[in-house]
């Protein structure tokens, strides 16, 4: 009796675990999908960076939490329930080691910070990852006119990263590799691993360098640091959510995916009302004018949000209340912005980049 009680103990608390890291709830004997809950809640809620200029940043100004990374939060939310505001919005801070936690133990439905696919984070941890919407590599910051140019430059170096990262493990890998020798300083967010830098605790940044570029940007004197141009690894970044609950990686994906096509088909937020079907339009008419392609993306009758569980024509206002890829894209790493990143591999694959959606049929 004792053993058996001991096997069903064994057996149920491997369900709860199960359970934990399902991306349902299992209610009343039937699995809820985490779209019916976030329905039912009324509110998304995004796991975001706060301390990243250009990616999510809290503005001291506004007070709001801003960047590239919350624009796509604000695209689920939209997708979902047609708006993105403080009722249908929670964007939720987390640091490099509460991140992914956060998203496995339910405590937010998605995650757009700055995190990158690996394959260990793909299969132990319960998570799924969606499409790469920015495609990044490490690299390294240092003080203009030390001379730190190249690894060797770097031999006896003191490195500040951040903990529970990739990072750390990169930058070892490269340094021992090399046979180069160095301390590591390790902090617990990314805000401590700059103070520390600019305050010359370290020799050397490392980390994203789009993020190496925020920090640079967004300090006192952007002159007086340098980022070197290459990078030593791949760090494709993008939304996280729980695995098994494919529904809500369709929605998840295929926002994305929506967002990327809509650049691809030229429709933005300026001009999407110009593809949408007039009155009394046909179907064949309707088709003729602005092709099937974008019937299929926009058009309440004829588009194929529903088979997400969505409105048919959802993308209409996510083009509306935030863009399509690029033009998120350009509203923070422009050119003439303060924080200009060039698109690189970034750009559509029509232009030689790595963004690409699959077909929308």
């Amino acid at each position: 009796m004792l053993r058996n009680r001991r096997s069903l103990l064994v057996l149920v608390t491997a369900l709860l675990a199960l359970s934990l890291f399902s991306g349902a709830l299992v209610v009343s004997g039937q699995e809820q999908s985490t779209l019916d809950l976030v329905r039912d809640r009324g509110r998304l809620i995004c796991g975001v960076n706060q301390e990243l200029f250009g990616f999510g940043y809290l503005d001291p100004e506004t007070s709001e939490i801003t960047g590239f990374d919350v624009e796509f939060c604000r695209a689920f939310a939209v997708a979902i329930f047609g708006e993105a505001s403080s009722d249908t919005l929670e964007l939720s801070p987390q640091t490099a080691q509460t991140r992914l936690p956060a998203v496995a133990t339910g405590e937010v439905d998605v995650l757009v910070r700055n995190t990158t696919w690996t394959l260990s984070r793909d299969t132990e941890a319960g998570l799924d990852f969606g499409p790469t919407n920015f495609y990044d590599g490490q690299s390294i910051m240092v003080r203009a006119g030390e001379g730190l140019e190249t690894w060797e430059d770097l031999d006896g170096a003191t490195i500040c990263t951040t903990t529970g990262t990739t990072t750390e493990k990169n930058i070892t890998d490269q340094m021992d590799e090399r046979g180069l020798t160095y301390e590591l300083l390790q902090f617990e967010s990314t805000a401590d691993t700059n103070s520390a830098f600019m305050d010359g605790r370290c020799d050397v940044q490392t980390s994203d360098r789009s993020q190496l570029e925020a920090l640079r940007a967004a300090s006192p004197d952007p002159a007086a640091y340098y980022v070197w141009p290459t990078t030593f690894s791949k760090e494709p970044l993008g939304p996280v959510y729980r695995q098994n609950d494919s529904q809500w990686a369709d929605v998840i994906n295929w926002t994305v995916f929506g967002m990327i096509q809509a650049e691809e088909l030229g429709i933005d937020s300026s001009n999407v009302d110009d593809f949408l079907r007039q009155d009394g339009e046909s179907d064949d008419d309707y088709i003729a004018r602005v092709g099937a392609q974008v019937a299929r993306v926009l058009d309440a009758d004829l588009g194929l949000g529903g088979l997400l569980g969505l409105n048919n024509d959802f993308m209409v206002e996510v083009l509306r209340q935030v863009g399509n890829y690029g033009e998120v894209y350009e509203r923070y790493f422009a050119a003439d912005g303060p924080l200009p990143i060039e698109r690189g591999p970034n750009e559509l694959w029509l232009n030689g980049g790595l963004i690409y959606a699959p077909a929308w049929r």
